[in-house]
Order: structure tokens, then sequence, then C-alpha cells
């Protein structure tokens, strides 16, 4: 395999793996749409709200690993939007908060960047 082969298979990758990003929060986004229109039972919200959690849990672990390619800055900027992703849910979840549209805009943003 030539280099310019293997950075073709490279690039490809990054842009798959955008591509299941951009799905993750899409879902993720109906999701918490739902829970603001009243449309889910209580147990639906609270599973929402943990897949978001979970979802965010794992770009914060991916963009801390050493090997991640972004720009330092960049990663530490998204790592503290995830933490507030991840605290704005728990409150939500803890019924501490009931405003879902600020966690909506927040992951629409992200994925729209992606």
């Amino acid at each position: 395999m030539t280099f310019e082969a293997y950075e073709t298979v490279v690039e490809d990758s990054g842009h798959e793996a955008r591509g299941r990003e951009r799905q993750a929060l899409s879902l993720g986004i109906d999701r918490l749409e739902r829970l603001q229109q009243g449309r889910f039972s209580a147990e639906d919200q609270v599973q929402s709200l943990l897949y978001v959690r979970r979802l965010w849990t794992i770009f914060i672990e991916d963009l801390a690993h050493p090997e991640n390619g972004l720009p330092e800055k960049l990663r530490a900027d998204i790592i503290s939007i995830g933490l507030w992703v991840v605290k704005e849910a728990d409150r939500l979840r803890e019924e501490r908060s009931s405003d879902v549209m600020q966690l909506v805009e927040i992951n629409r943003l992200i994925r729209d960047a992606l």
C-alpha cells in the first residue's frame, strides 16, 4: 500500500467516524426534543438523559486521549462543553432543572460543526 493510499483510508475512516458521531448526536437531539415536548414517560426521560450522558462521556474520553488528532485547545474546549452537558443532563434527570432546550442547542451546534 502506498502512502497516498494509506492517507485516503485514514481520511475515509475519519469521515466515517464524523458521520457516526453526527448520527449519535442526532439521535440524542431527537430524544431531547421529544422530552421537551412531553412525549416521553418518566422511564423514557431517564433513558434519554442517560443516553446523552453516555455519549458525551465517550466523546470526553476520546478527546482526552493523547493520540486524538484535534488541536489541544479545541479538545479542551469541547471537553469543557461535554462536562457541562453531562452535568446538565444529570440536573434534568434529578429534576433540579427543566430547561432541555439548552442541551438541544449545544448538541445541535456540535453536530453541525462535525
